[in-house]
């Protein structure tokens, strides 16, 4: 059997917070058993244990299939972010007064 979210390996925390609502406890557990057995992230199981808690109140999942929910998406080309183009480390502005900054390693 898959997982009930078909990405749920790469979902950020705040998504997967979201997503995770319209679960139900056996669907939820299958996850936790997942991430136990794999990523074993304490964030990720703190939040599985968090929902799974609030289902045996007496909450409902919400509406909804998760698996039709966007999910994260990855480039093909990967990061523009390049060591060259990163901005350069330094002391911020003092009072936003650029003349009493220091150089900032330029010459």
């Amino acid at each position: 059997m898959g997982l009930p979210l078909p990405d749920y390996d790469q979902l950020p925390l705040n998504e997967l917070r979201h997503r995770i609502r319209a679960l139900d406890e056996g669907q939820l557990r299958g996850l936790f058993e997942h991430e136990e057995a794999h990523g074993n992230r304490i964030p990720v199981l703190e939040l599985l244990h968090a929902r799974l808690r609030e289902l045996t109140h007496g909450a409902e999942p919400s509406s909804g299939d998760p698996a039709n929910a966007p999910g994260a998406t990855q480039t093909s080309h990967g990061s523009p972010v390049k060591e060259s183009t990163a901005a350069e480390p330094g002391t911020p502005l003092r009072h936003g007064v650029a003349g009493q900054t220091p150089s900032r390693g330029r010459t």
